[in-house]
């Protein structure tokens, strides 16, 4: 069975976040890459698959980065990961949640898989939009949230975690899912295993492998950032002392009130 885990590389999730004016882009400079945290539980999904089914099961990790962070998927091969693909290309710049989809769904049908695992948002957009969008290209189902994963008698038998609960859901295979933070917290790369990922292999990938019928990049791309400010600073809080519940609870009714929240 071959499982692949797409990866995002992004900004260092606790460095300060900002929009370069003239480009209206995410600036990257002098920030650490990183693999998208979101993506490391879906690695972890794809790991404690591996382990429970065994036999010639494999792990490829899949990302669509410039070629200069290649290293940076070092970290995902050193988690347990058996290779890796990065699919890059500079007319690859730009592109939205639909020209990203689109071509990493064509790299995906290239390199082949039987299920592939997403991170449900990325930290540095957060639309939470390209794993629907993978599954509309593959023309796969897609489960989302789930917290646990098996497969038996050639099917997938996963517990996706909802608002309410849970659901047990039967899928087929080839299938896209997405993974809960409920599922497991990822494991640490061991010195043996960042050893072993130096050997391990990075197939690259460029547009022309794919054979695109539709531009990507900015030209290929259906949105258009027109305007980005950052946040208002945020004032002091207020302190309202109460007596008992019953006013306090009055006192915070009154401060939604006054600003027409409720």
């Amino acid at each position: 069975m071959k499982i692949v885990v797409t990866v995002k590389l992004v900004p260092d999730p606790n460095a300060e976040k900002r929009i370069d004016p003239g480009t209206k882009r995410l600036v990257r400079t002098g920030v650490e890459t990183v693999l998208n945290p979101y993506d490391e539980y879906a690695l972890e999904a794809a790991l404690q698959l591996k382990e429970k089914i065994g036999g010639d099961t494999t792990v490829t990790v899949f990302s669509m980065a410039p070629e200069s962070l290649k290293e940076t998927l070092r970290k995902a091969l050193a988690m347990g990961a058996d290779d890796a693909v990065l699919l890059s290309d500079a007319a690859l710049e730009g592109s939205d949640v639909w020209a990203t989809s689109y071509a990493v769904a064509h790299a995906l049908k290239k390199i082949g898989f039987d299920l592939l695992i997403v991170g449900g948002l990325s930290d540095d957009g957060s639309t939470g939009a390209t794993p629907g969008a993978l599954a509309e290209y593959l023309q796969t189902p897609l489960v989302t949230n789930v917290r646990k994963a098996d497969v038996a008698d050639g099917k997938l038998h996963l517990e996706r975690e909802t608002d309410t609960g849970f659901q047990d859901v039967i899928a087929p295979l080839p299938s896209v899912i997405t993974t809960a933070l409920t599922f497991g917290e990822p494991r640490y790369a061991s010195l043996k295993g960042i050893m072993g990922a130096k050997k391990k292999t990075i197939a690259p990938l460029t547009v022309a492998d794919l054979a695109l019928d539709h531009a990507v990049g900015l030209n290929g791309s259906k949105t258009e950032l027109l305007d980005a400010q950052p946040p208002a600073v945020r004032g002091k809080g207020q302190v309202v002392e109460a007596a008992d519940g019953a006013s306090g609870a009055q006192a915070i009714f009154a401060f939604l009130k006054e600003r027409k929240l409720v």
